[in-house]
């Protein structure tokens, strides 16, 4: 039984929603319809403003073991936040507040419900630099914390994990918490912090963060790539980060995925020759040092059978390109039945894409493929058809099979969530597996936040 009146007395009456047809977007994720669970029957969201007021929410479910669902902008691919049991939705979309940019001390201060679009806004106006670019600007940052997101600018910089160092977290009990803070190094006891990061919001729910930013770059420039083979272009990735320039990001689109995303939103993809493209975003001290890596980059892709190298230097042309790959699964959502998440090592890339291949010839099929390359990570997109000759949980089988065997995962970004958890025996032993457990059970002893979530 829901406390419906007790929630109405924590956030008061205008921030709890009872009525199905008024929560139907709190109830689903971005997961493809083909791999979509389904949300449960009883549902009440609430939208509380305050660490206080989640607190409260979560001590009266505790008290009932009434299942708690984190809620950030739903842009997860894997069912994380959707309730799929009866239980409370709480939508962190009021904590939306960017406290603090500190300048001196290069970071930034963000309630959970920031968008990475504010984000960025904010950062930028005080003429500093958050590298991580997950992908959708819609994503929160409670959310990216929760997942760890990546995305395309990772090679360089890291993955948001390297940026958080503080959290303000409630715990499914109740209590509230501060971890870490403005600070570089911290080894005061064991890292609590860094199992929030990643938890998926199975362990507590993020209020606030502190992050780490950077001086923006004196220098940028976007190279597009095009070949006519895409192992060849695969094929260079290692030969990239061999060459002494590391580029912040070193992404890989099938060109009939990325025109497709382009004209998905009303925009022009700048290359036109080849059938994949490898795009490097560099970023230098200077002009000249940004042009040294440039040349560097097209030597290298050239040699390796690049037909062409475009590069964008203007700072609109380069955000053009970048939200055109941002915005690539949005475009391919309608046309399939769902995506992998896998990441291999590096130097594997060619031979997880000849598995691919290998993969769509067996089930006769096209698996079309982006992939975050400077960091190993594939997302070989699933067609619809496969869904409907009923193949789709086959194939995607032979997809993790074929990265674990290469050493990979079956996740680098998008988690777990509730629909990879069959997969799980593919990776841990049981006595990990008990160990997490029993660190859920630390945090949560009566199981109430996101269950079936992230572990079994």
């Amino acid at each position: 039984m829901i406390d419906v009146e007790g929630l109405k007395k924590v956030v008061g009456e205008d921030w709890v929603i009872t009525q199905r047809d008024q929560m139907q977007t709190y109830l689903y994720d971005e997961t493809t319809p083909h791999q979509r669970l389904e949300p449960a029957e009883n549902v009440v969201v609430v939208k509380p403003a305050t660490a206080e007021e989640v607190s409260e929410i979560l001590k009266l479910a505790n008290r009932d073991k009434t299942p708690v669902y984190p809620r950030g902008a739903g842009t997860g691919l894997v069912c994380g936040a959707m309730p799929t049991q009866d239980g409370i939705v709480v939508s962190m979309e009021r904590f939306d507040k960017v406290e603090e940019v500190d300048r001196e001390n290069l970071m930034v201060v963000a309630e959970a419900g920031v968008t990475l679009a504010q984000l960025l806004e904010a950062v930028d106006e005080a003429d500093l630099l958050f590298p991580p670019h997950p992908g959708d600007e819609g994503a929160q940052v409670g959310g990216m914390i929760a997942a760890n997101a990546g995305g395309s600018r990772a090679v360089k910089y890291g993955v948001v994990r390297q940026y958080v160092k503080g959290l303000e977290v409630v715990l499914p009990t109740g209590e509230i918490v501060t971890m870490g803070g403005k600070l570089l190094k911290n080894n005061t006891g064991l890292d609590l912090m860094h199992l929030l990061i990643d938890s998926e919001g199975i362990l507590g729910i993020i209020t606030k963060a502190t992050m780490r930013l950077y001086p923006k770059f004196s220098g940028t420039a976007t190279l597009v790539v095009s070949y006519d083979d895409r192992h060849k272009a695969i094929n260079t990735v290692p030969k990239i980060l061999q060459s002494g320039v590391i580029p912040m990001a070193i992404e890989y689109v099938d060109h009939h995925v990325i025109t497709m995303s382009a004209e998905n939103l009303g925009m022009k993809w700048p290359a036109n020759n080849g059938t994949g493209h490898l795009i490097l975003i560099l970023a230098g001290a200077n002009e000249d040092d940004v042009y040294f890596q440039a040349e560097t980059m097209s030597e290298v892709c050239q040699a390796n059978g690049a037909v062409d190298v475009l590069i964008a230097e203007r700072q609109q042309e380069q955000a053009d390109i970048l939200k055109i790959r941002s915005e690539v699964y949005s475009a391919m959502k309608a046309h399939i039945s769902g995506d992998s998440d896998i990441t291999v090592p590096p130097a594997t890339l060619g031979k997880m894409l000849d598995s691919l291949d290998e993969i769509a010839k067996k089930y006769d099929t096209k698996i079309s493929t982006i992939a975050h390359a400077g960091d190993g990570n594939f997302h070989p997109y699933m067609l619809k058809e496969l869904a409907e000759r009923g193949l789709m949980e086959e194939v995607k089988e032979e997809i993790y099979k074929a990265a674990i065997a290469l050493g990979g995962v079956v996740t680098g970004e998008h988690g777990v969530g509730k629909i990879r958890l069959k997969y799980l025996d593919y990776m841990l032993d049981a006595k990990q597996e008990e160990l997490m457990r029993g660190i859920k059970t630390l945090f949560d002893p009566n199981n109430i936040l996101n269950p079936g979530t992230a572990i079994r």
